[in-house]
């Protein structure tokens, strides 16, 4: 097994930051009705800055890990960088092929990311369908 491959079961074993928070900025839920994957995450943002970063939900080792490993970025990251965030920024976070049976797995936490940051300033949400479609 490689070193990418134990991150992601170490990820998946010990997740980083889960939990609920009181008086988040945001919080945003998605779920993945196809696999199973629910994610909600709560965002404390403060002078444009992601300050804090707690997450919970249930799903396979790909989803639980990549939310794992994005929440330890995000936390310091400014807003603008977490929007301005691609797919290929979580793939190469995770550090694995994913196939494209997995794909949506690895993504769900970006995608849930996604729609907070849109949440948070009163913006129209994305379609989950559109957004991993691409």
């Amino acid at each position: 097994m490689n070193i990418y491959a134990e991150n992601i079961l170490e990820h998946f074993r010990n997740p980083r930051n889960c939990g609920e928070m009181q008086g988040a900025t945001v919080d945003h839920r998605e779920e993945n009705i196809e696999c199973g994957d629910d994610l909600q995450l709560f965002l404390k943002i403060e002078d444009g800055k992601i300050e804090d970063v707690k997450w919970g939900g249930k799903g396979c080792a790909i989803s639980q890990a990549s939310m794992s490993i994005l929440s330890e970025e995000l936390i310091g990251m400014s807003e603008i960088h977490a929007e301005k965030m691609t797919k290929e920024d979580i793939y190469e976070l995770l550090g694995v092929p994913i196939g494209p049976r997995r794909f949506k797995c690895a993504l769900i936490g970006f995608h849930t990311l996604q729609n907070a940051l849109l949440k948070a300033h009163g913006k129209y949400l994305q379609s989950w369908v559109k957004t991993m479609d691409n």
